[in-house]
């Protein structure tokens, strides 16, 4: 074993469990960032871009905060994601809590990977602890869509512009 490999796979080895992937989900926290391959010109084998965390804004207005989370909800790092969180908020956000609504923030914002929220909405793989609530419960829910509606795309933005029933 040449002498990199071996200093990796002792990293490896002292990392917390669940520690290998593009984040970390320990106990107590949540890493965030990007891992991926590096440019072949960087004389790197990967590549890590730490990502800031994520932090609630309290002070922030609700009707700020849904703008931002419908925009947020739309705009993801992979199709399935976009469909799947936009048809989400269109139903639900503008019925959800205060508190609903920074756990939405935190479940789509702190993850810096976009599969797993995925795999958590369509229960795929079992969320973590911190994201376990009833925002999820709900999310959870609606992918598993009892009502086979076809989810192809986005919904279009007309709604936004009707007046509520």
């Amino acid at each position: 074993m040449s002498p990199a490999l071996s200093i990796y796979c002792s990293q490896l080895r002292s990392l917390p469990r669940l520690a290998l992937g593009r984040h970390m989900v320990g106990p107590a926290c949540l890493q965030r960032g990007y891992r991926g391959a590096s440019p072949p010109d960087s004389g790197k084998d990967m590549l890590e871009i730490p990502l800031p965390p994520w932090q609630e804004r309290p002070d922030e207005p609700l009707e700020t905060k849904r703008a931002r989370l419908l925009y947020e909800s739309r705009k993801r790092g992979m199709l399935e994601n976009c469909i799947l969180l936009s048809l989400f908020a269109k139903e639900n956000l503008n019925r959800m809590s205060e508190q609903q609504l920074n756990l939405y923030d935190r479940l789509i914002n702190e993850p810096s990977n976009d599969w797993d929220i995925y795999y958590w909405a369509t229960e795929a793989k079992p969320p973590p602890a911190e994201f376990e609530n009833d925002v999820m419960a709900m999310l959870q829910e609606f992918a598993k869509n009892k009502k086979k509606e076809q989810r192809l795309r986005q919904p279009d933005l007309e709604y936004l512009f009707e007046p509520p029933h």
